[in-house]
C-alpha cells in the first residue's frame, strides 16, 4: 500500500523501518498534513508519526480525528482481541488492508500500539468490552 509518512523527521526516521518490514510503500514524507494532502502523490493513506516520548495517557483528552466506518469495525475486532487474519477473514478484506486500517486508528487515537488504542477508544465510548 503507498502512504504518505508525516511528522517531524526523527519521528519518520524511527517509524520509517516498521511501515517497510510491514509492507507498506513509502512515496512521500512531510511534516505536516497540510503538506502531505497538497503533495498529490496518489498515496491511499496518510500515517503519522508521533514523538516516542508522549507519556502513556497523554493527549487521552484530545479529541481525534474521527475513524471512518472500516476502521470503527476493525476498532472493535482489535477489542475482542482478534489477530489481522482473522480480522481480514471477518470483515472479508486482505491482512495488508487491515494493516493499514490499524495504522490508521493508532494515529487517529494518538495511541503507541493495539491495546493502547482499544484502551483509548473505550475511554472515548468509541468501543465496549
Amino acid at each position: 500500500m503507498r502512504v504518505v509518512l508525516v511528522g517531524r523527521e526523527p519521528d519518520r526516521d524511527r517509524l520509517r523501518p516498521e511501515l517497510v518490514d510491514a509492507g507498506f510503500e513509502i512515496v512521500a514524507e512531510t511534516a505536516t498534513m497540510a503538506a502531505a494532502r497538497d503533495a498529490r502523490t496518489g498515496a491511499a493513506a496518510f500515517i503519522v508519526a508521533r514523538p516516542e516520548t508522549v507519556p502513556p495517557g497523554a493527549g487521552d483528552d484530545v479529541v481525534p480525528e474521527s475513524l471512518t466506518s472500516r476502521e470503527l469495525q476493525v476498532l472493535a475486532l482489535l477489542a475482542e482481541g482478534l489477530p489481522n487474519k482473522a480480522i481480514a477473514s471477518r470483515l472479508d478484506i486482505s491482512d495488508q488492508t487491515v494493516k493499514f486500517h490499524v495504522a490508521a486508528i493508532l494515529a487517529k487515537l494518538g495511541a503507541q500500539n493495539r491495546t493502547d488504542a482499544v484502551r483509548r477508544a473505550m475511554r472515548r465510548g468509541l468501543v465496549v468490552i
